[in-house]
C-alpha cells in the first residue's frame, strides 16, 4: 500500500505561492485559515531559500497523540485526516504540530476557537454525502485519482505529493543531477546528524 507524503525542494521553490492559492481554490477554506503557506528563510540573503509548509501526514503523527477526543485518524495510504464532528477546538493539536499545520477560524479561549482545519491532502474527510464533505473537508481528489491540487500547480515542480518511495526517488534524481554522486545518502561529513539542515545540493 502506498504510503503518501509531501515533500518540497527548496533548491527550486521560487516563493510564487501558487500551492497556497491551489489549496485555497480547491478547498474553499473559511477566511483566516491558510491549509499551505511558504516560508522564507534569510529573506534578502544571498543564501535566501523558501519551503511549502503544511500538513506532512506524519507517520507517528503528535496531533493524534494529543487530541482528547481522538478525532484524528490514518488511512490506510498514510494520510491524517481529522472529523470535524468530533473535534472540540481545544488547540492541543496546534501545540503539538511541529509545523503549525491546524488552523483555527478563530483565536479565542478554550472551545471557542471553532472547529480545527487542516491539509488533507485532498482526500477529503468523513461525511455522508459529497456536498457535506466538501462543505466540511474540501475537495477529495485523491478518490478522482488525483494528486493534492498545491502540487499539480506547482510551476517549478518544488512540491511532490505522491508514493513517499517514488516522491524520494525523484529527489534523489535530482540530488545527482545536481552534483551529489551517490545522492546524499552517504557518509558525507557535512551531512552528519547535528546538522540536519544540510542540503546536499551544495558542495563546500
Amino acid at each position: 500500500m502506498a504510503q503518501m507524503k509531501f515533500m518540497c525542494d527548496a533548491e527550486r521553490c521560487i516563493e510564487c505561492n501558487g500551492c497556497v492559492t491551489a489549496c485555497k481554490n480547491a478547498n474553499d477554506v473559511e477566511w483566516g485559515i491558510q491549509r499551505r503557506r511558504v516560508v522564507t528563510l534569510n529573506d534578502g540573503e544571498a543564501d535566501e531559500m523558501s519551503i511549502s509548509v503544511a500538513c506532512m501526514h506524519c507517520d507517528d503523527a503528535p496531533c493524534m497523540a494529543v487530541c482528547p477526543t481522538d478525532c484524528f485518524y490514518k488511512t490506510d495510504d498514510g494520510i491524517v485526516l481529522h472529523d470535524k464532528d468530533l473535534c472540540i477546538g481545544c488547540g492541543y493539536c496546534l501545540y503539538a504540530c511541529p509545523f503549525g499545520a491546524p488552523q483555527f477560524p478563530q483565536q479565542d479561549a478554550f472551545g471557542e476557537r471553532g472547529k480545527m482545519d487542516k491539509c488533507t491532502f485532498c482526500a477529503g474527510g468523513p461525511a455522508e454525502s459529497k456536498e457535506e464533505e466538501y462543505e466540511k473537508y474540501g475537495a477529495n481528489r485523491i478518490a478522482e485519482g488525483k494528486l493534492p491540487l498545491c502540487a499539480e500547480m506547482c510551476s517549478t515542480k518544488a512540491l511532490l505529493a505522491g508514493d513517499a518511495q517514488d516522491v524520494a526517488d525523484i529527489f534523489r534524481q535530482r540530488v545527482v543531477h545536481r552534483g551529489h554522486e551517490d545522492g546524499a545518502w552517504s557518509n558525507n561529513p557535512q551531512a552528519s546528524a547535528d546538522n540536519l539542515a544540510y542540503d546536499a545540493a551544495r558542495k563546500g
